[in-house]
């Protein structure tokens, strides 16, 4: 499989086939992270992290793995680049391009990474838009397929914010990869009927199924995956959180679905999560609010049901897939 120079912006624009390719490359990457053996096989090459929006999960797995391959890796925060500022999109990328052998983005419209990419000259990873988190969706698909040793078939629901980046692309590599999808959630907040549209015609190709319910009954029964992610996402202004628990106190991931679901059924979250209130968002929350546990329950996060850090462990396993594939030298 021959990925080199491609740029990693949406799981749309990866066969089954790729897919499946960059999640036994992550697989061996794993294998040699965890018994001491040295892949440098990326030494002299250099990768940009270009960032919008902050984060640890993504910043970490993308220096860690480009460290792993051997690569120099410079980071440049929401305050550290010139891009959109004082500088064009398109003149950023050129620069980089002439700099570094691949740029990481993580930040807002998919439209500024897709321009990036246009005119970088270099393979352009995303590492979250608004509208897709291509990254996250690797780890989340070989975190299922470790506990379950296979994916087709497997019985995916989404629980909560159902237009947003991580539920887009569940979305679409449930139907690359031939498993069910349930979304569910209140109407408000379902998926753009486009996207919909389009990944139920990859699901006619796959023998995937795409669903959209309110029923958190209904989802949950049968289901082998329940994921989740927080009701407010990142550059969202704090004004929806009153509107947002409304909608969406009803479909916490709480013992009561967990139940519903299969008896090896596991949980899943892209983190940050807030079940508790450990953190100043949570606190500040409970304080407003009198939420102690918001889209899932401490009971359900520290279960054994819960595969939240391995999953997140696999954020850097299958990112240096990514970055493997699309920058390796043609004899490696």
């Amino acid at each position: 499989m021959d990925l080199r120079g491609r740029n990693f912006l949406t799981l749309l624009d990866y066969t089954p086939e790729e897919i499946r390719y960059l999640l036994d490359l992550a697989k061996d990457f794993k294998r040699k992270k965890h018994e001491g053996v040295e892949h440098r096989y990326l030494s002299g090459k250099n990768i940009v992290l270009l960032f919008e929006k902050t984060s640890t999960r993504t910043r970490c797995a993308f220096e860690v793995a480009g460290l792993d391959l051997g690569m120099g890796v410079t980071y440049l925060d929401p305050g550290s680049s010139q891009m959109g500022k004082k500088e064009s999109i398109e003149d950023t990328a050129r620069v980089l391009g002439r700099m570094y052998d691949g740029i990481e983005y993580r930040g807002y419209d998919q439209k500024i990474i897709e321009e990036l990419a246009n005119n970088a000259g270099v393979p352009v990873w995303n590492g979250l838009t608004t509208e897709f988190h291509p990254t996250q969706m690797l780890a989340d698909v070989m975190t299922v397929e470790e506990n379950f040793g296979y994916l087709k078939g497997i019985k995916l629901v989404f629980m909560g914010d159902a237009r947003n980046n991580v539920a887009n692309s569940l979305m679409v590599v449930c139907a690359k990869m031939g498993m069910h999808f349930v979304s569910c959630g209140p109407k408000e907040l379902w998926p753009s009927e486009e996207l919909v549209k389009r990944c139920e015609e990859i699901a006619k190709e796959t023998g995937a199924t795409i669903s959209m319910t309110e029923d958190v009954k209904e989802a949950s029964t049968g289901a082998d995956v329940i994921y989740t992610d927080v009701w407010v996402s990142m550059g969202e202004p704090d004004d929806v959180w009153a509107e947002r628990i409304k909608l969406l106190n009803p479909y916490q991931v709480n013992k009561e679905i967990m139940a519903n679901a299969n008896s090896n059924a596991i949980f899943l979250h892209c983190l940050p999560s807030f079940h508790d209130l450990k953190t100043t968002i949570g606190n500040d929350i409970h304080q407003k609010f009198g939420l102690t546990e918001m889209e899932v329950t401490d009971e359900v996060f520290e279960s054994s049901n819960s595969k939240v850090f391995e999953e997140a462990e696999n954020r850097m396993h299958t990112i240096k897939a990514v970055i493997y594939a699309t920058m390796r030298e043609r004899n490696e």
